[in-house]
């Protein structure tokens, strides 16, 4: 095991992303800073490290505690990182928010009718 690791193989074995090729490129996109800094797939990742990783709607800041160039199973994958306090509470208080939040569909009832849809149109314009 060496001292350190490409950031992109890194987060491919700790299951952050499906395969490495998204990996390099949530890297290349900007959403995966490492010690809030922008990086490139190459750069080389070491243990203590800060990690904050944007997937999807959620923000996930991890210290690295382990460097594995094998992906293994997920339990395994669990014991590479550690989510920080701040960032477990600022998911779990999202998900809070998202509890509470009505449902989008649930104020549509099927098909505007023709009057309604030029009404719509009418205030787009």
């Amino acid at each position: 095991m060496s001292d350190d690791i490409r950031i992109d193989k890194w987060l491919w074995a700790a299951r952050f992303f499906k395969t490495r090729s998204l990996a390099t490129n949530a890297v290349d996109l900007g959403r995966v800073l490492q010690n809030q800094q922008r990086i490139k797939p190459a750069h080389s990742v070491k243990a203590g490290d800060v990690i904050e990783v944007r997937h999807a709607d959620q923000v996930l800041e991890v210290e690295v505690l382990r460097l594995l160039e094998l992906r293994g199973s997920a339990s395994i994958a669990q014991t590479m990182y550690q989510e920080t306090v701040a960032s477990a509470e600022k998911r779990a208080l999202a998900i809070e928010k998202r509890k509470f939040q009505p449902e989008p569909a649930a104020a549509l009832v099927g098909r505007p009718t023709k009057r309604q849809r030029r009404q719509l149109d009418f205030t787009r314009n």
